[in-house]
């Protein structure tokens, strides 16, 4: 305790009070006032500090918040002044519970800018992503320590790979975070069943969170042995656990833990908890039901693309193709032996994302297979193709607008023949990235290609061929733009450090050349499909004549 209405100089000589001590000890230990009319001239016989000022009589009261002792309020009168009375009593009570009234605005003030800047955090740092598992630590990293020492979050196995929840018996911990390291909790990738009566299956039982101020005095946590006991001994005291539940479906739990030496949970933290969950929760079940769709689209997507190479005699071939992180988005590839022993090499991208994107990417690989039977050279192929989808966006975007949805507007594509007699490439594109080419001795070059608009836009320009002739071992280099752009990394830098890849090992085989290439382009997290083809030439002779 500190003395009031002293000078600082007078405050620093006497130091803190030795709280619970002498006459201010028994105010703390009986509260009410208390007056003294002759006090000894050396105030430490009566608990005071050995340098406080003498005084003849005192009076002292006790300052209350919410019931609680928490300091007291004293008058320190000299030899020959006036004694206290009851009417001085009177006003010094009066300043006491002006005093307490003030500390608990105070208080709860604090309190309550400390609990909307917990929840405008927790708005603007969970759910940043459509990833379950990244939504449950950034949880975890919101509330740790502004609210709670530790905080876990369990879910049920259905919900990490984007199923539907049912039951509650067996959860994963997906996520933990706390203020130390070494916490007997249960750790990430562990699986645990909660025993009917612990708090945690209570939760879970009634769809409500459970608060438990003191751990060590609740008999149903005492039943999940040995960890129960663990996390007590290590001195975690206590417990919040919130159900994590979105449409009156219940995804998982998280924990609320806090230790001995911080002030135990109570019913204000209890309400916030519950909101903390209830926006968490959301977020999960937006992450999980996306990862139950991008699984959906990428099983289609990939049953869509060629399972094996045809056979031909005039190109080796390899190629990639990973799926965007955030949603399939329709890229595509495809080898296609033509007569003649003449290769068609087709890359190409679907605008949007999704299972709609993968279902158009889907038709459209149809179309330029049933085109490509006619024949038809790179030009018209394209032609035809951007009729067809003009017209398929038309069919999306009518019946999108009934619903509500924004409908796929285009494509992109490269075709490129390859005739191994005259080692000549004939190409066209339209709205996608030319092709590289890996010349035998190691250079690489970009062919110019003139670009035409994007598939399906209406009115566009007709597509130009452009024609090379190739070495024999050269290797020809098709991509999707999401191999070379990303979020940190525009197309000019990507198509460059691309160019260095590939002159890296000029002996390299397709396969190698496409590992090299994913090795150094492909982001950790990419945003776009990405697709890579890597066809290396053969020249073959023409034959009696």
């Amino acid at each position: 305790m500190l003395p009031v209405g002293m000078s600082q100089e007078q405050i620093a000589a006497i130091g803190a009070y030795p709280a619970g001590k002498g006459v201010l000890g028994e105010l703390i230990r009986h509260p009410r006032p208390l007056r003294l009319r002759e006090v000894s001239r050396h105030p430490a016989a009566y608990g005071f500090p050995p340098n406080h000022p003498p005084m003849h009589s005192f009076l002292g009261v006790p300052v209350r918040v919410r019931e609680e002792v928490v300091g007291n309020f004293y008058l320190a009168g000299k030899r020959g002044g006036q004694e206290f009375d009851l009417e001085d009593e009177a006003v010094l009570q009066t300043l006491a519970v002006a005093a307490g009234v003030a500390m608990e605005n105070a208080r709860l003030y604090r309190k309550a800018r400390k609990r909307l800047q917990l929840l405008y955090d927790a708005a603007t740092r969970v759910g940043t992503t459509l990833d379950v598992v990244r939504t449950a630590e950034e949880l975890t990293r919101v509330v740790v320590p502004g609210f709670a020492d530790y905080t876990t979050v369990e879910l049920l196995e259905a919900v990490l790979q984007g199923g539907e929840p049912s039951g509650t018996a067996e959860m994963h911990c997906t996520a933990s975070c706390g203020v130390r390291q070494d916490a007997p909790l249960i750790p990430v990738g562990e699986r645990i069943t909660w025993l009917p009566a612990t708090p945690m299956a209570s939760a879970l039982v009634s769809g409500h969170a459970v608060l438990e101020p003191d751990l060590g005095a609740a008999p149903g946590w005492q039943t999940q042995i040995p960890a129960a006991r663990q996390i007590t001994d290590y001195g975690i005291r206590s417990l919040i656990t919130v159900p994590l539940q979105a449409r009156g479906v219940v995804l998982g739990l998280v924990n609320f833990w806090r230790l001995e030496e911080t002030e135990p949970f109570d019913q204000e933290d209890l309400s916030l908890a519950e909101e903390l969950a209830t926006r968490a929760a959301v977020c999960i079940d937006n992450a999980r039901r996306y990862t139950r769709e991008h699984g959906m689209a990428v099983t289609l997507q990939r049953s869509l693309l060629p399972q094996t190479m045809p056979a031909q005699n005039a190109l080796d071939v390899a190629y990639r193709y990973a799926p965007a992180e955030a949603g399939v988005r329709g890229d595509w590839f495809d080898v296609i032996p033509l007569p003649g022993a003449r290769v068609a090499l087709v890359v190409g991208d679907v605008v949007g994302h999704g299972l709609h994107a993968s279902a158009t990417m889907g038709r459209l690989r149809t179309a330029v297979h049933n085109f490509s039977s006619l024949d038809l050279p790179p030009d018209e192929l394209l032609g035809y193709l951007d009729e067809l989808v003009a017209r398929i966006d038309q069919d999306v975007i009518d019946q999108d607008v009934r619903e509500g949805e924004p409908g796929i507007t285009g494509a992109t594509c490269l075709y490129a023949i390859y005739d191994p007699v005259p080692a000549q490439v004939t190409i066209a594109r339209a709205g996608h990235l030319g092709p590289a080419l890996v010349h035998p001795e190691g250079s690489v070059t970009f062919p110019e290609v003139p670009g035409s608009p994007p598939l399906g836009l209406g009115g566009s320009l007709p597509v130009e061929t452009a024609k090379f002739q190739v070495p024999e071992g050269s290797r020809l280099v098709l991509f999707t733009d999401g191999l070379v752009e990303d979020r940190d990394r525009d197309i000019g830098a990507g198509l460059a450090l691309l160019q260095r890849t590939l002159a890296e090992a000029p002996g390299r085989d397709p396969e190698q050349t496409c590992q090299a290439v994913f090795d150094a382009l492909q982001a950790a997290r990419p945003r776009d499909d990405t697709v890579l083809l890597v066809a290396r030439t053969r020249v073959l002779d023409p034959g009696p004549g």
